[in-house]
């Protein structure tokens, strides 16, 4: 995990829950309350941040996923334009050797 990768998202988690734990503690001045609502904001948080972790990796291994169809195909594309001018070399000669016994 790279943590500058993710330090806007733990900022804005950071602020979520001080903001959380400001307005409950200046709204009903009851600490329970407010330490309550400021773990329920961090769960939330570490939620947010645990989703946006298991994208990044599903977005990577979708990147490597990629990468590797294109070079399948691409080692595909080349076996066969191979194969194809070997048949095609093939059928020239076959052509040839025909025509050769036609003329005599």
């Amino acid at each position: 995990m790279d943590i500058p990768e993710y330090l806007p998202d733990i900022i804005l988690t950071a602020i979520m829950v001080v903001s959380t734990l400001v307005l409950i503690l200046r709204f009903w001045q009851d600490v329970i309350i407010a330490v309550a609502a400021a773990l329920m904001v961090l769960s939330l948080g570490g939620l947010f941040l645990s989703l946006e972790i298991k994208v990044r990796n599903l977005e990577k291994n979708v990147i490597t996923r990629e990468r590797m169809l294109r070079t399948n195909l691409e080692e595909i594309s080349t076996n066969m334009t191979e194969k194809y001018e070997k048949t095609t070399a093939h059928l020239e000669d076959l052509v040839a050797e025909l025509s050769k016994r036609a003329y005599k």
